[in-house]
């Protein structure tokens, strides 16, 4: 199998583009990632996308985007993995650069959710759950993330205000990301006067409704010195599942498919989570935030939010996290997340990232969950 390399990088602002459809998004993503590869041509193009059958009323879309960008004609398809779909798109196209099927492809995650009410978004979010025993009794997602929080406060009694600093953080890193959709900083006052959405998650604890459309340019790396003066090497790539349903899990505190897909990303790269100089998880909601944290050995069961009450998740401290924003502040275009995600990696290792950058970051590491931990995909980065 052959190295990867990422040469381009392209996103659209997240944002409520009401005057732009899905391919109209894709392509302004694409054709930035292009341009700033520099590429003539390439081999495939691979679309995560999760609810724009449902929404946009519109499928088969690698071959709309494929054509709507000019590509007619090449392979193309659309993967779909829940809220995991950018990242599992993203595998796609390394797998088939690594297997030497193609030299140089393009990967776009996107999604468009605020063309529909709040009530059809809810119900195409939570298709990713299980529709007989979850979805059909009345959860939506958010419920299930107010349940697992109500049991890690149940089980290992957290201060007060505890999930308040990852919400903070995201929001402070927003205020320097061009794309993402918040630019206001949060404080702990306006925290805990936000609204309770499903006790004990308020809204500043929930990812919005949104748009947008990320893009990677993927080549070989044997050839990326030719495209591009700073290409990022694509260390390790993983992917695991767990049951769709929280009541068929073991233990529903503990992230199973989180760890064993960081447990083998770790192992491709040689490396550690001590090694890992920024993690851009998938903090959906603020409880996710902490589970990931645990399940990827960055601190012991029932003490991830003491990371973020220690101060120690910001840019310039031990475990810097959403550095862009993330999922809550950047916003939340789920089919697209795990794009925007490894795309804001590549930023950081390439030292683009302005008044967020992490001092001398030489390896990062995106991590992109489905459902409530159902598929989980880890990608780690270096330079």
């Amino acid at each position: 199998m052959r190295e990867v390399s990422i040469i381009g990088i392209g996103q659209t602002d997240v944002a409520e583009h009401w005057d732009k459809s899905v391919k109209h998004l894709a392509y302004e993503a694409i054709s930035a990632a292009v341009n700033d590869a520099g590429v003539k041509s390439i081999g495939a193009l691979y679309v995560g996308n999760m609810i724009a059958g449902q929404i946009s009323q519109q499928l088969h879309l690698g071959a709309q985007i494929a054509d709507f960008c000019g590509f007619r004609g090449m392979e193309a398809y659309a993967v779909e993995a829940a809220c995991a779909s950018g990242g599992a798109a993203v595998r796609a196209g390394l797998m088939a650069v690594a297997s030497g099927a193609h030299d140089i492809v393009v990967v776009c995650g996107v999604e468009k959710m605020t063309d529909s009410l709040g009530d059809r978004v809810t119900g195409a979010l939570a298709t990713a759950a299980d529709a007989e025993y979850e979805v059909d009794q009345g959860a939506t997602f958010v419920a299930i993330n107010a349940l697992l929080m109500q049991r890690y406060l149940y089980e290992y009694n957290p201060p007060r205000d505890a999930f308040a600093p990852f919400s903070i953080n995201a929001h402070q890193n927003a205020m320097h990301n061009p794309h993402a959709m918040f630019h206001m900083p949060v404080t702990l006052e306006r925290y805990q006067r936000a609204s309770m959405i499903a006790p004990p998650i308020n809204v500043m604890d929930s990812s919005p409704i949104c748009d947008g459309a990320a893009a990677l340019v993927l080549c070989a790396s044997g050839l990326a010195d030719h495209y591009s003066a700073k290409p990022v090497r694509i260390l390790a790539s993983s992917c695991a599942t767990d049951s769709l349903a929280l009541h068929d899990r073991f233990d529903v505190l503990h992230m199973s498919a989180v760890e064993r897909s960081a447990k083998q990303a770790y192992e491709q790269a040689g490396i550690g989570p001590e090694d890992i100089d920024v993690f851009e998880l998938h903090d959906a909601f603020s409880i996710m935030a902490v589970l990931s944290l645990e399940a990827s050995g960055f601190a012991p069961r029932g003490e991830g939010f003491r990371l973020a009450l220690d101060g120690e998740i910001a840019p310039d401290r031990r475990v810097p996290i959403s550095t862009r924003g993330g999922l809550k502040a950047r916003g939340h275009p789920v089919g697209a997340t795990g794009v925007y995600q490894i795309a804001e990696v590549a930023t950081q290792l390439r030292g683009e990232a302005g008044a967020t950058q992490v001092q001398d970051a030489r390896i990062g590491m995106a991590q992109n969950i489905g459902g409530s931990g159902a598929t989980v995909v880890t990608h780690i980065l270096g330079v």
